[in-house]
């Protein structure tokens, strides 16, 4: 096929950058156009010089209904906000959305169901090919082990991070719950401060820890009667979740319009 033609938005945070420079070592996708809010410092600047890929000739412009209309598809780490602005335009122009977005409330990103009638929309809190198979692996645990085995998800990220807990914690949480066929919402402890009584049997509890420059740690914990079982996943490098990203788009490219997981990309839920 010919090289799929990829918008990245935020491209000038941290991800973006990632994200450009994964496109580019990529095989079968191409940056055609990137996107910052209006107002930012970096508009106009190129591209691959803000990635450290050297030049591409691609200004970053805040113009994304154009950048949208003549791509492929479109890699989105930005904010819930931006993602469901970005998920309508991406519906429109009936392409990829790749959505590695966190911090969404309950319920807020039921529009992007909406836009994958017309978008193919990826959305994962996690485009890792390793927390996606500890997903499957905590899933499968949970289902094995009884109620007399409790489930705690730790995680740690850098002291910047704002949203708790992670995108990474709550799929980790989310496959735990249907590995017990049950509703994680019901069932979500996130705080323990103070005097709390026992443990409640079925609970699925919520520790969150913040410093320094960690990229990402997650654990989860099935802690039972004399033994414990601990499911870990350390991301030592942030390209990891860009070259996910990039992987997502492509298995996207031919698909039918549909609302999809990393699970799904990476054949996980065959």
């Amino acid at each position: 096929m010919s090289e799929m033609r990829l918008v990245v938005v935020g491209a000038a945070g941290r991800m973006g950058r990632a994200l450009v420079r994964a496109v580019c070592e990529a095989e079968g996708a191409r940056v055609t156009a990137a996107i910052e809010r209006p107002g930012s410092e970096f508009l106009g600047q190129d591209a691959g010089d803000l990635a450290g890929v050297g030049t591409l000739d691609i200004p970053v412009t805040d113009d994304p209904l154009t950048a949208f209309a003549a791509s492929d598809g479109v890699l989105d780490f930005t904010a819930p906000a931006a993602s469901l602005t970005f998920a309508e335009l991406a519906a429109q122009a009936r392409i990829v959305h790749v959505i590695g977005t966190t911090g969404w409330a309950e319920g807020e990103d039921a529009p992007l169901h909406a836009a994958s009638r017309h978008a193919r929309i990826v959305k994962s809190g996690n485009m890792s090919l390793g927390v996606n198979l500890l997903a499957a692996l905590v899933k499968k645990a949970a289902k094995a082990l009884d109620a007399d085995f409790d489930i705690e998800v730790l995680e740690m990220h850098h002291k910047h991070k704002v949203d708790a807990p992670s995108g990474t914690a709550l799929l980790l949480g989310e496959a735990a719950a249907g590995g017990r066929g049950i509703d994680l919402a019901d069932h979500s402890v996130g705080s323990r401060d103070g005097i709390t009584g026992a443990r409640k049997a079925g609970d699925i509890g919520f520790a969150t820890l913040r410093g320094g420059s960690v990229i990402g740690e997650h654990s989860v914990i099935f802690a039972g009667e004399g033994e414990r079982i601990e499911l870990t996943h350390r991301a030592e490098d942030r390209q990891l979740f860009a070259r996910g990203a990039v992987k997502a788009a492509l298995w996207g490219f031919d698909k039918k319009p549909g609302f999809y997981s990393m699970a799904d990309v990476l054949g996980l839920n065959d």
